[in-house]
């Protein structure tokens, strides 16, 4: 006798035990056939992330490796990175990453139901790059000081290391990261779970902290200027974008949606 199992295109993406149940009459025979993992899946024209054309599937779902601009905008320089994302076990630290969560941890049941979506999924990922909440995050933050006893985060060339790292140390976060590295750590967990994501990057990059939509600069009366506000330029900043539809907000908002897991402030 054949079987053939077709999963909705909106399945929560997760591992599933697949058990063969017979009833006869009053018996119950039960049989443990094994364990599957299903993931988004780009192909698939019912999926929230459905991607028509081929080549962005290649470039954004299958594509191990690529290129980070960083520097400023009068010489930026190219770094290469390997994402990994297909690489021994890189699924199941993926996997294990959600399990993790504070998500999870607050209410498992709402957190599983919510997996088939892919902004819910890109929001707790982005939680998790990041060691900021308190989450047992996969990177710490650093952009000054001696990087001396830890890695120094210039020096990482692959996300494949770090979760591996962050695994083989009990899930603490690994030292140090920058926002080129989140980014990129990012995109392979994410293109590892079936979501088409890719980097970007900024150049004279504002960094507004009271949510004005202004970069305020503050000066006495004499010219002199004031150390007030947090508001600053960056000279770069990388973050990501993921492919997926909004039902949320209309078709108008379908395509590219942006996460940053770089931690500047606590993630709500």
């Amino acid at each position: 006798m054949n079987f053939t199992i077709s999963s909705p295109a909106n399945a929560v993406i997760g591992r599933y035990n697949l058990i063969l149940q017979v009833i006869s009459g009053n018996k119950i025979f039960s049989r443990f056939l094994g364990q599957f993992v299903l993931l988004f899946n780009p192909w698939c024209p019912g999926d929230a992330v459905y991607m028509a054309n081929e080549n962005e599937r290649q470039e954004y779902v299958l594509n191990e490796n690529g290129i980070i601009f960083v520097g400023n905008a009068k010489y930026i320089e190219a770094r290469g990175w390997y994402y990994g994302q297909f690489q021994d076990d890189l699924l199941n630290i993926c996997l294990t990453m959600l399990d993790l969560s504070l998500y999870y941890r607050q209410d498992p049941a709402i957190d599983v139901a919510r997996r088939g979506d892919p902004k819910y999924v890109g929001r707790v990922i982005s939680s998790m790059i990041n060691g900021n909440d308190n989450d047992n995050g996969v990177l710490l933050g650093k952009w000054q000081g001696s990087f001396h006893s830890h890695e120094n985060p210039s020096r990482w060339d692959g996300s494949v290391v770090i979760l591996q790292k962050w695994r083989q140390d009990n899930y603490k976060p690994v030292q140090y990261g920058q926002c080129w590295v989140f980014a990129g750590v990012m995109c392979t967990v994410l293109r590892c779970l079936g979501i088409p994501t890719r980097l970007v990057s900024n150049f004279n990059s504002a960094h507004d902290v009271d949510r004005n939509l202004s970069i305020d600069k503050y000066y006495d009366s004499s010219g002199k200027s004031l150390n007030i506000g947090k508001d600053s330029t960056w000279d770069y900043h990388v973050w990501n974008e993921s492919w997926f539809i909004r039902p949320d907000l209309g078709t108008s908002y379908n395509g590219w949606q942006v996460l940053d897991a770089t931690p500047q402030e606590q993630s709500k």
